[in-house]
Parts: C-alpha cells; structure tokens; sequence
C-alpha cells in the first residue's frame, strides 16, 4: 500500500464546500442588481483562490472551486444545455433530518429541444481553477451525471413530440455529455467527476415506487442511467481519471433516500466504466460494507465515512476501524477516504462552520497518511 500519484487519491473530497459570508453577500446583492456580472466574478474569483489554496494546506492532492460560482450542484449545469429548459412546475423533495422533515423545491425543467452541446459548460471555471493549482495539486471539475436530466421529472419531463421514442432522448444526451468531457480533456482536465443521485436514490424502495409513478421503470432504470454514463465518457482521451460520486441527498444537512447499495451494486461496479466511486457510508441508512464485494480489481473505492451533515469531528480510531471493515470485502489497495458528500451542494450549505469544515479534510488527510503512508 502507498499513496496515490493519480486520482482518486487516499485523501480525497467530493467538491462542493461552504460558501463565505462575502461570497453569499455579494450572491445576494448581484441577484438584486446592486453588483454587476464582472464585479460578481471579481468576489467569487478572489473566494475561490482562497479556498484552493486551503486546500492544499490541509494536505489535499486535489483541488476544487467549491462549487463556488453555482446556486446548486446540477441545475446550474443542465439548464446549459441545449434542448434543456427551466420548467414553471415546481419540484418537490422531502428531506429528512434529526430535528424533522423539510421540503426542497427547486424549478423544474423541461427537454423541449433535441439535446446537445452548444458550448462547453463550466470550462471557463476550469480553466480558471487550474491556473490556481500548482504541480502538487491535480484540479478536479465536477459536474451532474446525465442521469440527472430524466431522473427527477421522468418521461413528464421529455416532449413526446421531440422525443416520440425515449432511446433517441438517451442517445443525443449522451453525444451531448461525451462532447463536454472531450472539450474539458482538451482544456487539461485530468480529473472529472459525475455527481450522481439516482444510483443511490434507486436502493430505496419508495424511491423506485417513484420511478414506476414517474412511467419508468424501477427495475432497470439504473442500467439505462450506466449505459447514458458509458456513453458520455466512452471516448475519454488516456490521461483522464473520470470517479462517480453517490448520495442519497445532501440539502441544508437532510438527507432524501435510504437503504443499501445491495440493488445497484454489481451493475454499478461493473457494467459502469468509471476508475472510482465516491460512495456514502457515514451513518446506517448506507447499509453495511458487504456490496464492495462486487468490485473489480482496478477499479477503486473512496469511503465517505466523515460526514457533512454535522459538525462533530470523527475519532481517527473510528475511521480507521470502518476501513478495516470495508477491507473484509475489497482490497484496502483499493480503498480511499473521503466526506461523505459535499459541504454544501446547494449554496445555503450544511449545518456546520468552515472550521470545521477544514477540520474534517485535515481529519481526512491524517487517517489516510496513517492507514495507507
């Protein structure tokens, strides 16, 4: 066992992370049009200079932008692309919390155009995070998974008279996802992550009666959302790492879905063509370590053991337990620790301070270094 020269690295994170007071400030006051667009950029470009460069002073090998420059972790992304529209209905999502439920309800959206690329999206705060870095710090982008764009609003959402037959949707989505991933492998990209909710969500069963009320169908859904993700990254250039990441929710502390991955997993592991996977395991509703058994030897495993949700500091003995229980089912070489989730998937963030935020990724770091060297 050693550390790792490429992604994903012993010590890693998923993404987002809280936003500064500055940073919401001056969100708030461009959306009320006392600042403009370039004074904006001019406070978020200073925001996430800073919160790279505390990144890599807690010992991280890889750097976001924090999510910084985005309302939410997809939204942001899939209203950019072409075919793609904000809708007037209005999603509705319960989350769930210690203290009780909350209910999230973001826009919708609508595919009422064929769907494609018409510009590279979020390449300009690619380039802009990679000229941050320096050589001890590999940039990672992360972006929604293709999943996202059918999975909340179903066949609903896909204009009939665009898309009569739903493969044709699948299709253009994925040509529109794989010109993305070759325009960022030619902006230097090396490390690229697709956030993917549905994959997790699909182990819970309520979520799948979902699905069949949405017209889909809850038994196969996961294997249409690999073959799109497959497709989207088939023509990835040698060099580039592409990682998933799963969750089953992460809004303002709560959480959406439950259950284990045993559902998903051995089409997950090894039907979906991914280097890693950053999975949820900080609390009981992940299950258990037992569906890591289907993991293929090449492909690696990033533990997200230290959660986001709370701001409590988890004990390095306990970290260090669970990843020896993990290794009852996958090689401890394959294995890397992270967060469970990001900091702050929507720009309100979670439940806790940036101290202890940065605590957490130290906290990350040390048990890497004590496990792996």
């Amino acid at each position: 066992m050693s550390r790792r020269s490429i992604p994903p690295f012993r010590a890693d994170h998923v993404g987002s992370l809280l936003r500064p007071p500055e940073l919401r400030q001056a969100r708030e006051r461009a959306a009320r049009g006392e600042l403009s667009r370039e004074e904006l950029r001019t406070v978020e470009d200073k925001a996430i200079a800073e919160v790279v460069e505390r990144q890599r002073q807690v010992g991280l090998q890889s750097a976001t932008d924090g999510e910084f420059r985005r309302t939410s972790w997809h939204m942001d992304f899939i209203y950019r692309l072409g075919g793609v529209s904000q809708s007037d209905e209005r999603l509705h999502v319960r989350f769930h919390n210690a203290a009780g439920d909350l209910e999230f309800s973001p826009p919708g959206l609508q595919v009422d155009g064929k769907v494609g690329l018409a510009e590279p999206i979020f390449a300009d705060h690619f380039d802009y995070l990679k000229s941050l870095v320096d050589p001890s710090v590999t940039p990672k982008l992360t972006i929604p998974s293709p999943s996202m764009v059918y999975y909340r609003g179903g066949r609903a959402a896909v204009d009939e008279r665009v898309y009569p037959d739903l493969e044709d949707f699948f299709t253009d989505l994925g040509a529109a996802y794989a010109d993305e991933v070759s325009a960022l492998a030619q902006r230097g990209c090396t490390y690229l992550q697709l956030d993917d909710t549905s994959l997790a969500y699909l182990n819970d069963p309520k979520q799948r009666e979902l699905v069949a009320r949405l017209g889909g169908d809850p038994q196969t859904l996961h294997l249409r959302n690999i073959a799109t993700m497959n497709a989207a990254i088939s023509g990835r250039p040698e060099g580039m790492v592409v990682t998933t990441h799963l969750c089953r929710g992460n809004y303002r502390s709560s959480w959406a879905a439950e259950g284990s991955y045993d559902f998903v997993a051995e089409a997950l592991f090894n039907e979906l063509d991914v280097d890693g996977y950053f999975l949820e395991f900080d609390d009981e509703r992940s299950g258990g370590f037992e569906p890591l058994r289907f993991v293929p030897k090449g492909k690696y495993v990033v533990l997200g053991l230290v959660t986001t949700k709370r701001g409590e500091l988890e004990p390095m003995d306990t970290l260090r337990r669970r990843i020896d229980e993990a290794a009852r089912y996958v090689d401890i070489d394959q294995l890397c620790l992270s967060p469970q989730c990001g900091f702050s998937s929507t720009e309100e963030g979670n439940d806790l301070t940036e101290e202890q935020q940065f605590r957490k990724l130290e906290r990350i770091v040390e048990t890497a270094a004590a496990v792996w060297g």
